[in-house]
């Protein structure tokens, strides 16, 4: 189509995961890494996490390009199967021969096991890889322990590798899966690129296809900005940017051409796909309809038990309840394993957690017919941040966070974690706050978490080509980290100088080092100088914690 105007042998930017265009990052090249450990002498069960097209089924196929001697592969592309068509799907894969017809769960087991011991007599290893794993059954996992348990005195003979998006993390947390989850021995989530990794992204695919540069430095950080360094993400948007750069006769991609590319694509390019939950659904169901909120309205009154005093809303009216003080814990010190099991049992809806979190920063946004909550938020200068991490992660943040948990039912159980501290945090439950051990949330939680920040420019990307005036803030904003006096008269460009000052920040504080101030740059800056009543996770001097 544009390949002849641009002077390329192919299409650079398809979405097909063709290994020849895999760009190993950092994080790609860890992620292979581990499916490589996985086929060692060593290797045994390994479990790979990422999100909807950030490579992971490319990382496979580069896997299965690489010479590895002595190693059967099994790839199960298909996991929606019971456990005897699972089993014999590995059976095909290998070429173990067992009766077509008759086959029970055992013949092919067996078949299967004698198939093991004879690779293993041979010196050969048997690697199973099982493609978007997060679909597969209970009862299948079930099975998929059972096969581990395939083994000599010194070794397994199946060395198996869950590859699926994060949904299989919170799959796997289920109590009645835990077997299966502790025998994880490496396990790996596979991150989005950062803003230089998409660049150099973008400029490996056009070179590769036989082109040069065709995307201008701002072009590109407008690419990363719409995609959020997903790869898959990223090459719709350049297919499409390319694409209307040769309709409009010009032979560089402009930031304009991106941002009409990023419109025309429907917004599909805003951010990655994935189950509705936290943000998601606080914006699609638990508060953009006056009809939604009215339903859950009865669950505020009755749940809430005089805690919030949240209102039904109207539109353009405070759809958020009031701030909402965190009650002195009770004088009895229940055990964190009763604590837990209080919180369990006395799940809040959605909106109402959502509702004391807003409450925390004072807020009453407004919304307007088909607005999203963020947007309302961020007229008051309040943005929302919505992120996979851990507790070190929310620890550098230090702001109270939704967090998304397994109900141990196949569902989602959402909280409002108040306080963090070494070994335990403090979550705000209906009746109080509850102290758990980080040892027991991690059984339960997702690693998914939504926090609130205080925005001092309008812009939450801060990069070549922003606004004048937050250039500006972020020179005052690194001079103050610095320790040093800004200087009256700054300048509004995001030279070199700026890029290298906010390199030395990131790598100061833990950041990763993209040389763009994003949001977790801008919430690092807002910690160093906090204003009085801004909410954290640390807990007061003089409060006791339950």
């Amino acid at each position: 189509m544009y390949t002849t105007h641009f002077g390329l042998r192919e299409m650079p930017f398809s979405i097909t995961p063709d290994p020849a265009y895999l760009y190993l990052s950092a994080h790609h090249q860890e992620a292979l890494g581990h499916l490589l450990y996985g086929t060692g002498q060593y290797g045994g069960f390994v479990q790979l996490t990422g999100e909807v097209g950030t490579g992971k089924t490319t990382i496979i196929r580069t896997l299965l390009e690489q010479k590895l001697e002595n190693v059967d592969v099994a790839v199960v592309l298909n996991p929606r199967q019971n456990e005897q068509e699972f089993v014999a799907s590995i059976c095909d894969e290998l070429g173990v021969k067992y009766p077509k017809r008759g086959a029970t769960l055992k013949t092919l087991v067996d078949a299967l096991n004698v198939h093991l011991i004879q690779a293993h007599a041979e010196n050969r290893r048997t690697v199973v890889i099982i493609d978007e794993a997060q679909n597969l059954r209970p009862e299948v996992l079930e099975q998929v322990r059972l096969l581990t348990n395939l083994e000599t005195h010194k070794e397994k003979l199946l060395r198996i590798m869950l590859v699926g998006q994060p949904e299989l993390a919170t799959l796997l947390a289920r109590p009645d899966l835990r077997q299966l989850a502790q025998r994880i021995t490496a396990r790996y989530h596979l991150t989005p690129l950062d803003a230089g990794e998409t660049a150099k992204y973008i400029e490996h695919r056009l070179s590769v296809a036989g082109g040069a540069q065709l995307f201008s430095a701002r072009a590109i950080a407008a690419i990363h900005q719409h995609s959020r360094g997903v790869p898959r993400l990223v090459n719709i948007l350049c297919d499409r940017a390319l694409l209307g750069a040769y309709a409009a006769g010009v032979r560089q991609v402009t930031p304009d051409l991106v941002v009409r590319a990023a419109r025309e694509v429907g917004g599909e390019a805003a951010v990655p796909r994935r189950r509705v939950t936290l943000l998601d659904a606080a914006l699609v169901a638990a508060i953009l309809g006056v009809g939604a909120w009215w339903i859950w309205r009865e669950e505020l009154a009755s749940g809430l038990k005089g805690a919030s005093h949240a209102e039904a809303p109207t539109m353009a009216k405070p759809v958020v309840a009031a701030p909402v003080e965190t009650p002195a814990p009770a004088a009895a010190s229940p055990t964190a394993a009763e604590n837990l099991n209080r919180l369990l049992r006395a799940a809040q809806p959605l909106p109402v957690v959502l509702s004391r979190l807003v409450g925390l920063w004072n807020a009453r946004p407004t919304l307007t017919e088909g607005e999203s909550l963020c947007a309302a938020l961020s007229r008051e200068k309040i943005g929302c941040y919505k992120s996979l991490g851990d507790w070190a992660d929310l620890r550098r943040l230090n702001r109270p966070a939704v967090l998304a948990l397994s109900s141990g039912r196949g569902g989602l159980q959402h909280v409002l974690l108040r306080q963090l501290g070494e070994t335990h945090a403090v979550i705000d439950a209906l009746e109080g706050p509850l102290r758990l051990d980080l040892e027991q949330i991690d059984l339960l939680w997702t690693g998914e978490y939504l926090m609130l920040w205080r925005r001092e420019v309008e812009q939450e990307l801060i990069g070549p080509g922003a606004p004048a005036a937050a250039i500006v803030w972020l020179r005052q904003a690194l001079a103050r980290a610095e320790g040093r006096t800004p200087a009256p008269t700054l300048s509004p460009v995001f030279d070199d100088g700026l890029r290298e000052g906010l390199l030395q920040f990131q790598a100061a504080n833990g950041l990763d080092r993209d040389g763009l101030a994003g949001a977790r740059t801008l919430i690092a800056l807002d910690n160093l100088n906090l204003p009085a009543g801004t909410p954290t996770l640390t807990a007061p001097q003089n409060s006791r914690t339950p």
